[in-house]
């Protein structure tokens, strides 16, 4: 049976520091218009994710209805409702970067983490994702960790620059 949020609060100090620095942080937003999206990218630093305790929380705390908190969270692609890992990896597949080798970079990196887009490995080091561009085309083909970018990647340079953040 899943423990409710007060109980989990009560036994996990370091749960308990990141709820209140998110109502710090809302206590700062919560008068300004248009507050709720700056408050979700907030609280997703904080934790990782956007879990449903987090999403309830933000909605009672705006006075925002929880429809409108679950469809902002669903639109934007940034916001996650899963766990990523401590590094995110996003392999660009746009069309230079695709024209000059990405999707072998990109098979190298999902063959090596052995996960595929959108998923963490089990670990808990990385996150996969891919993207169509990342404005780097002179440099393609390009990879960003976390916000290091890598350009004229090569399958053979995959292992070593993950190993850089394993």
């Amino acid at each position: 049976m899943r423990m409710n949020l007060e109980d989990r609060l009560k036994e996990n100090p370091e749960l308990k520091g990141q709820f209140d620095e998110l109502d710090t942080y809302i206590n700062e937003k919560a008068k300004q218009q248009g507050s709720l999206i700056n408050v979700m990218h907030r609280a997703q630093e904080i934790f990782g994710y956007l879990p449903d305790d987090v999403l309830d929380h933000i909605s009672t705390r705006l006075s925002v209805p929880r429809s409108t908190v679950y469809g902002v969270v669903t639109f934007y692609h940034f916001f996650s409702r899963v766990p990523k890992g401590r590094h995110t990896v996003s392999v660009c597949l746009g069309t230079a970067c695709y024209v000059r080798g990405g999707s072998t970079v990109y098979e190298r990196v999902m063959k090596t983490l052995g996960i595929k887009a959108g998923e963490t490995s089990p670990d808990g080091r990385f996150t996969l994702d891919l993207v169509r561009c990342v404005g780097a085309c002179g440099l393609a083909p390009v990879i960003v960790i976390d916000k290091d970018t890598y350009g004229r990647i090569t399958p053979d340079k995959v292992i070593t620059l993950l190993n850089k953040y394993a």
